[in-house]
């Protein structure tokens, strides 16, 4: 399943870096009020969805090679 398509189902998977109770120390750590010292992928029960904490994926660059320069112009 493309990231995208993660935004809107009913059921995700859980990980700290995107839970109420957390707080991202770096890249790799995240620092739980519950459970102490965790690693992004770690989860546990306490887990609440924070909808906010969730970084969108980023959208792919055009390509736009395959067009002429008299494509983008108004004249015929």
């Amino acid at each position: 399943m493309e990231d995208k398509d993660m935004l809107f189902r009913k059921k995700i998977e859980r990980s700290c870096s995107y839970c109420a109770y957390s707080a991202k120390l770096d890249d790799t750590d995240i620092l739980c009020s519950k459970r102490g010292l965790k690693q992004v992928g770690d989860s546990c029960r306490k887990f609440r969805y924070d909808p906010c904490k969730r970084v969108p994926f980023k959208a792919k660059g055009m390509d736009f090679s395959q067009f002429k320069d008299s494509d983008f112009s108004l004249d015929d």
